[in-house]
């Protein structure tokens, strides 16, 4: 049926002749239905039948490229703009052929309308994978940019929630078999979700978790601060081992496609949370002392450095203990130096364990230990070395059959009571009073 290479003159030729042959007949036909052919076989009706013929052909032609032709020329001009920009992606601009801007009506029941659906099922795929692209790109340089773990949680959650909608979220981490919040957005203060069971079937599986709630339902351990109609639970697997839990919640249906994004960004983040967790593992070895598992002198010192800027700074109060192990050294040559370790690693839990949250215990040297106690005054830090003291000599350590009891000195000092312009000299004036401690007999506390 194809004459030439344009379907358009191939249809005009089509139709003109069409046109002339049924100019042809029209003269017999009427012949057939009555009419005198006197009257209708003449040269002079035959041409009246064949010019209208032709005309009536070259209307209907062009009656198609106006109708049909534009429309073929939209979606031609529009697939043409669609290929420039992808051949071109530096300079791709999605905001001018979205789905908005390059639809095409579908106002017809043809192929016509069905080309033109096609075509915006297109437009519209092209523009979700460019802004998944976009998204994942951000998302990728986001995680690689960051090496903290607290900073890389917050800005990850913040990200995803500003992906996927959604109105509330948190990013939970396992460590020792319990979930820790490590970041949080639109959530309650309570934390029960982090042990729901819905988080428990999606880390055991390791596969991503819609959650459609009912009118009136409430999820079993999702708290949230407004009800939620979706949630989805997303586990962070690397290498098969899950490292935590990503939890988005949302007031509304999520968006089509959130599913396969997820997909794409927990596989970043996955790794970006291996290498935050390692790096922060590495800061905690560097910062603790190998033995008793306190801070070690360096690290302590640049908490004591912090403590005592901010103590100056704002005039609060802020003290320091000096513990010692007496007679250690006399441990050591009785029992052996495991025996030795064995004492200070239960010295340091114990005195740990009386500690309140966000007090600092590091090993300053050898047996000596130092307590950092902001925010305590001179009779708080009076107090606690006293508790510290007869706790340490209630404690028995045993060696076989063999059992014995320490004990320690303590010298305190306490700021603004002691008026210290460094901390070295504070660091020295509780020094001076562990010295006078242990010169008055041992086992006692000297604050002042």
């Amino acid at each position: 049926m194809r004459l030439t290479r344009k379907v358009f003159t191939d249809l005009a030729i089509w139709m003109v002749a069409f046109g002339l042959g049924v100019g042809l007949l029209f003269p017999l036909f009427l012949v057939v239905l009555g009419v005198p052919a006197a009257h209708v076989l003449t040269p002079g009706f035959f041409a009246a039948c064949l010019t209208a013929g032709a005309v009536a052909g070259t209307v209907n032609q062009a009656l198609a490229r106006l109708v049909v032709g534009s429309r073929l020329r939209l979606l031609a001009e529009r697939m043409e703009f669609v290929a420039a920009n992808l051949r071109d992606s530096e300079s791709f601009d999605h905001t001018r052929c979205g789905p908005d801007q390059c639809r095409i009506p579908e106002d017809s029941d043809d192929v016509i309308g069905t080309s033109a659906r096609a075509f915006n099922g297109l437009v519209h795929a092209l523009a979700e994978s460019y802004r998944t692209e976009q998204a994942v790109q951000s998302f990728s340089d986001l995680m690689v940019s960051r090496i903290e773990l607290g900073p890389l949680a917050e800005e990850a959650l913040q990200h995803l929630m500003h992906d996927t909608g959604a109105a509330g979220g948190a990013l939970l981490l396992e460590e020792e078999g319990e979930m820790r919040v490590c970041a949080r957005q639109g959530l309650r203060e309570d934390q029960g979700f982090a042990c729901g069971d819905q988080l428990r079937l999606a880390m055991k599986g390791g596969d991503i978790r819609l959650l459609q709630i009912p009118e009136g339902l409430k999820v079993d351990g999702v708290v949230m601060e407004f009800r939620p109609l979706e949630v989805f639970i997303v586990p962070i697997l690397y290498k098969e081992v899950t490292l935590g839990v990503v939890v988005l919640a949302s007031a509304t249906p999520f968006p089509e496609g959130t599913r396969t994004r997820l997909e794409i960004f927990r596989r970043a983040l996955s790794l970006a949370l291996r290498n935050a967790i390692a790096h922060d593992n590495l800061q905690r070895l560097a910062a603790l002392d190998p033995l008793t598992g306190v801070y070690n002198r360096r690290f302590g010192m640049q908490r004591l450095n912090e403590e005592f800027s901010r103590a100056v700074r704002a005039d609060l109060p802020l003290a320091v203990l000096m513990v010692d192990i007496d007679h250690f050294k006399r441990i050591n040559d009785t029992y052996g130096h495991l025996v030795g370790d064995r004492v200070l690693v239960k010295v340091a839990r114990l005195v740990r364990s009386l500690l309140r949250e966000g007090d600092v215990l590091l090993r300053y040297g050898g047996e000596e230990f130092m307590v950092i106690l902001p925010g305590a005054s001179c009779h708080d830090a009076k107090t606690l070395a006293q508790r510290l003291r007869h706790a340490v000599e209630d404690l028995v350590v045993t060696h076989g059959e063999q059992s014995f009891r320490v004990t320690v000195s303590i010298g305190a000092a306490s700021y603004p009571e002691m008026n210290a312009d460094t901390q070295e000299q504070f660091v020295h004036a509780a020094d001076e009073r562990l010295y006078r401690a242990k010169q008055s007999g041992r086992n006692c506390v000297v604050a002042a």
